[in-house]
């Protein structure tokens, strides 16, 4: 049993980080009712976790199909769907590729925290900008939006999104830890 789950773990891994995208890409931040939208931290993990290029582009498509089902058959609003919408492949790269940093010095120990910290800030930061940059100039919605208020609409998004990403990140280190300790300690046996 164990060697069957260990040669099909990336299969595992890319199922189970898909599955948790469909389960929340509905809902940017989450309500009483719903969790909220785990896509960045799926690209973060899928980067650390399954590093391909052709996986990168089958969760950009998984993405986009889960987008084009919620707006046609779920009564989800378009109103994302812009010109800016194709800046999600950037938006979604920069996460995918903060996560291969990351594996490159991921070790089970706690020094590694620092690059984990930095690889989730780095991304994140990263793909606000891209993607609410993106928005905000190429949707059309906003044509005489001020620095001012672009400054404050960032101070209101941007942690929620930083947040929620390092939550699902977190728990996602806590769930390898545990995997890792119960592997370690089988071996053992």
């Amino acid at each position: 049993m164990k060697s069957i789950l260990y040669r099909h773990r990336t299969t595992i891994i890319a199922l189970l980080l898909a599955i948790l995208m469909a389960a929340t890409r509905f809902h940017h931040f989450g309500s009483a009712t719903h969790l909220p939208d785990a896509s960045w931290a799926v690209f973060l993990l899928g980067g650390f976790y399954l590093r391909g290029a052709a996986l990168f582009g089958s969760y950009l498509a998984t993405a986009a199909l889960i987008d084009y089902l919620a707006i046609t058959l779920g009564g989800v609003s378009d109103w994302c769907v812009t010109p800016a919408y194709a800046f999600l492949i950037p938006t979604y790269a920069s996460l995918w590729f903060g996560g291969v940093w990351y594996a490159r010095r991921h070790r089970i120990e706690w020094a590694t925290l620092a690059p984990l910290f930095g690889a989730i800030f780095v991304g994140v930061s990263a793909a606000f900008l891209i993607s609410n940059g993106s928005f905000y100039l190429l949707s059309g919605y906003f044509p005489e939006m001020s620095w001012t208020e672009y400054a404050s609409r960032v101070a209101k998004y941007y942690p929620r999104y930083t947040l929620s990403t390092a939550a699902y990140v977190l728990l996602a280190a806590g769930f390898h830890l545990l995997v890792a300790h119960v592997g370690a300690r089988s071996q053992r046996a």
